[in-house]
């Protein structure tokens, strides 16, 4: 019998990359759901292990793209409740039980899903909850990476984007401000998104021409990453404000 089960678990991740290769959504949810089942028999896993959120946090991910919300989103509080209970199981463990990093890892891993479901929530414009889901994830990777770490900084300017949705405008400049000047100092591959982003915010709240002398240079280093889903992006942010200055004047 285990025999068996590491022959299909080899299977299976053969399986996994060919459904990978040929975007076959259909095979994709069915060879994940089999191969965390093969991982329960074969004794491997138990229910909030990290793989089995890992797993479930793609196969959210999944249905979130094809709008099948009440399977992604149970999904997604799956993966982040789970977590927030092992985490508070792990906080007491001493060092010779669970080392530091393993203890970080589980902490990283529920600041990915929250990152997850909070873009997922933004796109279907619950902004409140997605707010909540990015300060426990900003929150989190302030705590294991520090400031300075790119996907800090990436939380940071994503949080602003909700806040300037919401309408506070100045709460979302301050945290995309910083962002920026993180970003700035850090060299962040991202800075062209995170210059997008305050030019919107700065848009938003009447400071036209600074809004577009950013967008104009988050343009400029967009188009030396290649970055043409953000140009586009810019372009359309350029268009909007060409608009509120003609009204302005």
């Amino acid at each position: 019998m285990r025999g068996e089960l590491v022959a299909a678990d080899q299977i299976l991740h053969l399986a996994i990359r060919l459904a990978h290769q040929s975007h076959n959504t259909q095979a994709i949810i069915y060879t994940y759901d089999m191969m965390a089942n093969v991982a329960f028999l074969r004794g491997q896993l138990s229910n909030d292990d990290n793989a089995v959120i890992e797993m479930s946090l793609k196969l959210a991910s999944i249905y979130a793209a094809q709008n099948q919300h009440q399977l992604a989103i149970h999904g997604f509080q799956f993966c982040t409740e789970t977590l927030e209970e092992k985490i508070q199981k792990q906080k007491d463990l001493s060092e010779e039980a669970m080392s530091a990093k393993e203890k970080a890892n589980t902490r990283l891993l529920l600041g990915l899903c929250l990152d997850s479901y909070a873009r997922y929530l933004l796109t279907t414009r619950q902004l409140d909850q997605a707010l909540s889901s990015y300060q426990r994830a900003l929150q989190l990777s302030r705590e294991v990476q520090g400031d300075a770490h790119p996907q800090t900084i990436v939380l940071m300017s994503d949080m602003a984007t909700v806040l300037d949705m919401q309408g506070r405008h100045d709460d979302a400049y301050g945290h995309v401000k910083r962002a920026l000047e993180l970003a700035r100092e850090t060299d962040h591959p991202d800075q062209h998104t995170i210059l997008c982003n305050l030019a919107g915010i700065l848009m938003h709240q009447g400071h036209l021409v600074e809004a577009g002398r950013l967008y104009k240079e988050a343009l400029k280093l967009a188009e030396s990453k290649g970055d043409g889903e953000v140009v586009e992006q810019i372009k359309k942010g350029l268009q909007e404000l060409s608009k509120m200055t003609s009204r302005a004047s």
